[in-house]
C-alpha cells in the first residue's frame, strides 16, 4: 500500500490558503479530512507524524519491511479505506497532507480567518511553516496518564501505550516477561498484543473493578460490540495463561543490575488505597503501565475553548451537536472531547467535517448519514462515559507514594517536596506547587507529572494553558511578522 502523498510544506514566511485546516492525522483527523474533501472543501491535514494514522494506526518503520502490518491493529480496513481516499483527494488537489508538521499555535487572521504556525521537518531540516484557513478542526488526540510509584523510573518500566507503540512501529517487545498494569480497557489490548507477539504476560493488574460498568447497564446494552471485543481480549488472556487481577495495583518496582526484575502488587481498597500486608512479588523484566489517556488540549485552551471535567477526571472540551467548540470557527473531534476510542473518533470526524462544510458552503452529508453518525456518536459517548467513571483513579492511590519517590521525572521532584509545598508552604493548587518545587517545568511541561501533582495537591487536573503547544526554535519566533 502506498503512503499518502506528503506535501512539501511552505518555506519561511510562506502560507497555504485552504478552507479547512485539520490538526492531527489519527482516526478523527483522517476521517474529517477525507469527508471535508469529498464535500468540496480544500483541506490541509497537519500532523507531527511521518504517515497518516496517528498513534492508533501507527505503522512499522518502512526499513523493517513488515509484510502484514494489519496483524498489529484492530479495524485496519477502516484506515486503509480512508488512507486511499486521502491519496485520491491529494492527487485531485483537494487535500494536502503536511507530515512532520508540529503545530505550535493557532491565531486569528483578519483576512483568512485562522493562521496555524508549525515547526516543519526534524533536526537540521527544521523550518517554520504556516497555513491559513477559513476554519480549524482540532483532532490532537491524547497522551498516557501515568501515576508514579516507587521504582517507576527503572529501565524496563514503560507506558502501556508505549509498549504497544514499540511493537507497532519497531516490531520489538519491551521485555520477554511483561507485567501489564494500571487501569482501563487499553490494558487488555496491550496484554493480548504482547502475548500474540511472543511475550509472557504473567498478570494484567487492573486497579479498578469491572463491577463499575454495572452502574450503567443501558450503555452496555447499546454497545454489544464493546462487550464482544472485551470477550475476545479475555479469551486471548486465557489462552496465554495470563492472570487478571482486578482491584490491584503495582505499588513498587524492584531493580536488579540496573533494570526492573520484579514488581510488588497489592490489593486496593475502594478508594485505591493499598491494603496493608496484601503485597505479593511477581518476577518480570518489563512493566507496561498506564492509567488511561488524557486529552491533548494545548491548542484548544490557547484559543480559549471551554472545557469540562470528563467522567474519568481528565479535562475535555465542551462540544456542540456538530462538534463545534465554544470558539466560533473551531471544531474538534476524537479524544479532545473525552477519551472514547477509534470508532467514536471516526464518527466524530465525519460529523465535524459535515458541520464545517455546512457552515462554509451549505453542503453537508446526506441527512440519513448524518443522523446515523449522530446516533453512533451518542451511543459510543455513553459507553465512554461509563468506561471513564469505572476506571477513574481513586484518591487513595497516593498512599503508595513514598516521600522519596520522584513525581516529576524531568526536574527530579520527589513526592515529599510536593507534600511539603502543600502542608508547610501553603500551596493550594498545582500552579503554586509548580512555582515552589519546579514540578512540571521540565521538557514534558507537566504532561507526565500533572495528574500526580494535582492529586497530591487535592484537586482535579486543570487543562494546560500555554501560548506554545510544543518547543519552538527562537529563530522561528523572531522571523514572525510584527503583527504576530
Amino acid at each position: 500500500m502506498e503512503p499518502a502523498v506528503v506535501g512539501a510544506g511552505p518555506g519561511p514566511g510562506e502560507a497555504r490558503d485552504v478552507d479547512l485546516a485539520v490538526v492531527g492525522a489519527g482516526p478523527a483527523g483522517l476521517a474529517a479530512a477525507v469527508t471535508a474533501a469529498r464535500l468540496g472543501l480544500t483541506v490541509a491535514l497537519l500532523d507531527a507524524g511521518e504517515r497518516p494514522g496517528g498513534q492508533y494506526y501507527r505503522h512499522p518503520a518502512p526499513a523493517l519491511g513488515a509484510a502484514r502490518p494489519e496483524a498489529l491493529h484492530h479495524r485496519w480496513r477502516a484506515f486503509v479505506r480512508r488512507d486511499a481516499e486521502l491519496r485520491t483527494a491529494t492527487r485531485a488537489g483537494r487535500a494536502v497532507h503536511l507530515a512532520a508538521h508540529h503545530v505550535w499555535a493557532v491565531v486569528r487572521d483578519p483576512a483568512a480567518g485562522w493562521r496555524l504556525h508549525a515547526v516543519a521537518g526534524t533536526g537540521a531540516e527544521e523550518r517554520p511553516a504556516a497555513v491559513t484557513a477559513r476554519a480549524v478542526l482540532l483532532a490532537t488526540g491524547a497522551y498516557e496518564r501515568q501515576l508514579p510509584f516507587p521504582g517507576w523510573t527503572l529501565p524496563g518500566v514503560v507506558g502501556a501505550g508505549g509498549a504497544q507503540a514499540m511493537l507497532k512501529s519497531g516490531l520489538v517487545l519491551p521485555g520477554r516477561r511483561v507485567v501489564v498494569a494500571g487501569s482501563g480497557p487499553l490494558l487488555l489490548a496491550v496484554a493480548a498484543s504482547l502475548a500474540d507477539a511472543g511475550a509472557r504476560v504473567p498478570a494484567v493488574v487492573e486497579a479498578a473493578s469491572y463491577r463499575g460498568y454495572a452502574e450503567c447497564p443501558g450503555a452496555l446494552l447499546r454497545n454489544p460490540g464493546k462487550l464482544a471485543e472485551g470477550a475476545v481480549f479475555g479469551g486471548a488472556l486465557l489462552r496465554s495463561a495470563t492472570r487478571l487481577l482486578t482491584g490491584h495495583a503495582v505499588t513498587e518496582a524492584h531493580g536488579e543490575d540496573g533494570r526492573v526484575a520484579a514488581v510488588t502488587v497489592a490489593r486496593l481498597a475502594g478508594d485505591w488505597r493499598p491494603v496493608p500486608g496484601s503485597g505479593r512479588r511477581i518476577p518480570c523484566d518489563a512493566v507496561a503501565v498506564g492509567h488511561g489517556l488524557v486529552p491533548q488540549l494545548e491548542l484548544a485552551t490557547g484559543l480559549g475553548c471551554a472545557t469540562r471535567t470528563a467522567p474519568d477526571g481528565s479535562p475535555a472540551l465542551v462540544l456542540g451537536p456538530g462538534q463545534e467548540t465554544s470558539v466560533p470557527g473551531v471544531w474538534a473531534a476524537g479524544e479532545t472531547g473525552g477519551i472514547g476510542g477509534a470508532e467514536l473518533a471516526l464518527a466524530e470526524g465525519e460529523l465535524a467535517a459535515s458541520a464545517v462544510a455546512r457552515a462554509l458552503t451549505g453542503r453537508t452529508l446526506p441527512p440519513r448519514r448524518t443522523a446515523a453518525l449522530g446516533r453512533r456518536r451518542d451511543r459510543l459517548r455513553a459507553f465512554a462515559a461509563a468506561m471513564g467513571a469505572a476506571h477513574r483513579p481513586g484518591p487513595g492511590w497516593t498512599g503508595w507514594l513514598r516521600d522519596g519517590t520522584e513525581v516529576c521525572r524531568c526536574e527530579e521532584v520527589p513526592a515529599g517536596a510536593v507534600r511539603e509545598a502543600v502542608t508547610e508552604l501553603g500551596a493550594r493548587d498545582a500552579r503554586t506547587v509548580k512555582l515552589l518545587t519546579r514540578a512540571g517545568m521540565g521538557w514534558c511541561q507537566g504532561r507526565m507529572c500533572g495528574p500526580a501533582v494535582a492529586a497530591l495537591t487535592g484537586e482535579d487536573p486543570e487543562p494546560a494553558r500555554r501560548p506554545l503547544s510544543c518547543p519552538v526554535p527562537l529563530a522561528h519566533l523572531a522571523a514572525l511578522p510584527r503583527t504576530e
